[in-house]
């Protein structure tokens, strides 16, 4: 099979999914070519022979009517707790405030005769002109473009809708009655002939304009937040690096760190690179990564990770792996491959919609030509012609996701839950395995001293008690930096009270501490730091155990483990009583993880997964027929998040999980995964009532446009009913408990 280039290219002027679907279709059609577009993210992925160039793809989507350029390359952003805001949201924004405020007054003037004054039309007139003409210019722009390339979207129908109630309006001021001081604006069930040539729809179109551009803003700003998992994943990483030029340390930036450069790593710091220790040992959090609870000993040899923390120790690392060939990188890749690959789930509006823009074009011609040959009267077939366009202008349609959405995730947010868009809502329903991370996600992610056991028998007959235990060996590692010393420390505190000081202490790296506490000679550590004193410590299999020995004798074990969750048994049993099987999925040890699914009351268990094998896990599961809900926390969990039908990130964990899934549990409360669930699948079904509703309404409206039983006023005056109804409707939500 030759080998294919892979090419990533950002598409621009694309309003909706059907437009995707139009620049995929003609990808596609290109020798040697295969694309994926998405909308959302508004980029193409394109694999193409290596004898397709890419300028053959940008002038392809260029004819199609859209723009394309290869992405530029991210720059350096500087320090600050705002994002700039996208200028293409701000000019949304403000094309929407003016359009708004100017069309408001006219739609009061025309359905509330009590307001109407002398010459009120001409006020209306100047009101409705710049929204139509400037806040319609974005749907007036893409169905130019459409027409030229002999397509249609639900642009073409506001634009076509508005302009024609509005060149109506400019007829019937200029050239017929209704520019008349005087006039008044009456509400006729029916198209009344007579008096046709004196009606103006400036209401609708300012109206429809209006509305349609609030429901692409709220859009709009959705979609401002689908590529941010990548961002805040390279975020994790660290900015500079101290590396090491003729012995003195130099600051450089970490994209100027090579292959075999030597760098210094403080306790704190972010390792910058992947890379091997060749000075110093200490312990390295790389939770973030693995997901493995217990920090990492290392020593000189020792492989290290970029963007794992420095927990104690003075290190020098030499880089082996820079750039796009590190972990975190090959880690961002995979989210964006997950992103990219997931089958996008077209609106229901824009699916229908193409089918639905050319259907109600035609009937209106229809209309006008059917009127023409049966009553000869150009005034009221172009009346029942317009009434056509305007009963269909879709603008309950462009409300109905945007809407519910937004309700929905006030309310969600209340109860804290985030949904991150729309297009995440589907699969909820389907939803029928939920995996569940094990660190910060069913564990508190933080070590905690859950063992005391006192040995006896051959390891001591004068064997100490517990409180003895934890006094000599919370007191030795009160003076230790190790994240597990800390845990013993604390709980030795707890449990005891004051702790001794230690005479003497002494810090082996990557065994544990001795010193004297008391008058006695204390080890506090793994076995091997017992044998090397030739002391004999019992076997045990628990990762987290720690040996205690004083006097050349082994006294007990203190066993550390990351804590499970008060809340997390339940959370699972209300995460079954939807109907839903639970899995752990960790990268921890299995001893660990099956201990934790115990307590819990989780039967499957998958442990010892490295990061890049946590998205195949989800995809096996896939592949057996489930669809998979993935809850985690870390970074290590991005890339499942994203390759899950369904991810939920708990908000403790870090800004890569949060912004690669679907919905982002605030709390940090697993419970509320049940409740996010049940809240995204009651907001589906508000988005599926509410588009049933405006394309029941279009269906049932327009055989009584086209029979001239309904004059474009009393048209437009349903079409803005709709609205309501659909507003009304998403309202509901807030009731949700």
């Amino acid at each position: 099979m030759p080998s294919t280039t892979v090419t990533e290219l950002t598409i621009g002027g694309m309003t909706c999914a059907s437009c995707a679907a139009r620049v995929e279709k003609k990808l596609n059609r290109m020798d040697g070519v295969s694309a994926t577009v998405n909308y959302a993210t508004e980029k193409a992925r394109v694999e193409h022979a290596p004898d397709v160039g890419v300028d053959e793809l940008i002038a392809t989507v260029v004819k199609t009517g859209y723009t394309a350029e290869e992405p530029a390359p991210p720059v350096e952003e500087p320090d600050g707790p705002d994002e700039p805001e996208d200028p293409e949201l701000a000019s949304l924004r403000q094309r929407l405030t003016v359009s708004a405020l100017l069309a408001a007054p006219v739609v009061l003037l025309a359905m509330i005769p009590s307001l109407q004054f002398d010459d009120w039309q001409w006020l209306s007139l100047t009101l409705a002109s710049p929204v139509v003409v400037w806040g319609g210019l974005p749907f007036h722009r893409a169905a130019w473009t459409n027409l030229r390339h002999g397509a249609a979207t639900m642009d073409t129908l506001v634009s076509v809708g508005t302009l024609a109630a509005y060149g109506w309006s400019l007829w019937a001021l200029f050239l017929g009655d209704a520019g008349m001081p005087g006039m008044r604006h009456g509400f006729d069930l029916t198209a009344d002939r007579a008096h046709a040539s004196s009606a103006i729809y400036l209401e609708v179109a300012a109206g429809v304009v209006a509305f349609i551009l609030l429901g692409r803003y709220l859009e709009a700003r959705a979609k401002r937040k689908a590529g941010s998992a990548l961002r805040a994943l390279m975020e994790l990483g660290a900015k500079d690096v101290a590396v090491l030029r003729e012995g003195k340390e130099v600051r450089v930036p970490v994209g100027d760190l090579r292959t075999g450069d030597h760098f210094v790593v403080r306790p704190g710091e972010k390792i910058a690179t992947d890379g091997t220790v060749a000075e110093g040992a200490s312990a390295v959090d790389a939770s973030l990564l693995t997901g493995e609870s217990l920090p990492l000993d290392v020593a000189p040899g020792s492989p290290v990770t970029g963007g794992c923390v420095n927990v104690s120790g003075r290190l020098v690392v030499e880089a082996t792996r820079v750039g796009t060939d590190t972990r975190l990188a090959r880690i961002a890749r995979l989210v964006e491959e997950a992103q990219s690959g997931k089958a996008e789930v077209q609106r229901l509006a824009d699916r229908i919609s193409a089918v639905f823009v050319p259907a109600v074009l035609l009937v209106a011609l229809a209309t006008l030509v059917t009127w023409l040959l049966l009553t000869d009267d150009v005034t009221a077939s172009f009346t029942a012609a317009v009434a056509v366009l305007i009963i269909a202008c879709p603008c309950a349609l462009g409300l109905a996701t945007p809407t519910a959405l937004m309700v929905g995730t006030g309310r969600g947010a209340q109860l804290g839950i985030l949904i991150k868009g729309p297009e995440v809502l589907e699969s909820t329903r389907r939803v029928d395995t939920v995996v569940l991370d094990k660190t910060g996600t069913v564990t508190t992610g933080r070590m905690r001293l859950t063992g005391v056991h006192v040995h006896g028998g051959r390891y001591g007959t004068d064997s100490a008690d517990e409180t003895e235990l934890l006094r000599l060996a919370g007191a030795l590692e009160h003076s230790s930096e190790h994240p597990v010393a800390r845990a013993i420390a604390a709980g030795a505190a707890e449990r005891c009270g004051e702790l001794p000081t230690p005479k003497t202490f002494e810090n082996v790296p990557g065994l544990g501490v001795r010193g004297s506490v008391d008058g006695r000679l204390v080890l506090v550590g793994r076995a091997a730091l017992l044998a090397s004193e030739g002391v004999e410590a019992p076997a045990t299999t628990e990762p987290g155990a720690v040996h205690v020995a004083w006097d050349g004798v082994a006294r007990g074990t203190l066993t550390v483990a990351d804590a499970v969750k008060d809340t997390s048994a339940e959370a699972v049993a209300r995460l079954r009583a939807l109907g839903l099987r639970p899995v752990l999925l960790t990268g921890d040890h299995r001893a660990v993880a099956e201990a934790v699914a115990a307590e819990v009351g989780i039967d499957e268990v998958i442990a010892e997964v490295l990061p890049e094998e946590k998205a195949e896990v989800v995809r096996r599961l896939q592949d057996e027929g489930r669809t998979v809900a993935m809850v985690g926390d870390g970074v290590n969990d991005a890339a499942a998040l994203a390759t899950a039908d369904l991810g939920l990130a708990m908000g403790t964990g870090t800004d890569a999980a949060i912004e690669a899934s679907d919905l982002t549990l605030v709390r940090g409360d697993l419970r509320v995964a049940a409740d996010a669930i049940r809240l995204a699948r009651r907001t589906l079904a508000t988005i599926r009532g509410n588009l049933g509703w405006a394309f029941g309404y279009n269906l049932a409206a327009l055989p009584l446009a086209a029979a001239g039983l309904l004059n474009p006023m009393i048209a437009g005056l349903a079409m803005a009913l709709s609205s309501v109804f659909v507003v009304s409707n998403s309202l509901r939500l807030r009731r949700f408990t």
